[in-house]
């Protein structure tokens, strides 16, 4: 890659796509803790209540919307460096 060319994805756009799939995938195990902690039998006698478990019953919650909100900055982020690299090169 030469100077002039426009390089592909930048720090920024990496780390917040990174930071999506952390997140997406913290909420998908949370969610397939609580399916299997309740086929165990830990919902029995209120026990998602105590210790972790609101936490893990939380997190998906918030995590997937936060998710979403991330991608779809991404996706603005990505389409102002494609737009900006477009009026670069003339076209």
């Amino acid at each position: 890659m030469t100077a002039s060319t426009p390089g592909g994805i930048n720090r920024g756009e990496r780390l917040l796509a990174f930071l999506i799939i952390a997140i997406v995938g913290l909420s998908l195990l949370a969610f397939i803790a609580v399916i299997v902690a309740t086929a165990m039998g830990v919902g029995n006698n209120d026990g998602f209540s105590e210790g972790i478990w609101p936490v893990v019953i939380m997190l998906p919650l918030i995590g997937l919307p936060v998710a979403f909100v991330l991608i779809i900055a991404l996706l603005i982020l990505s389409a102002i460096r494609r737009g900006r690299a477009a009026k670069s090169n003339g076209g």
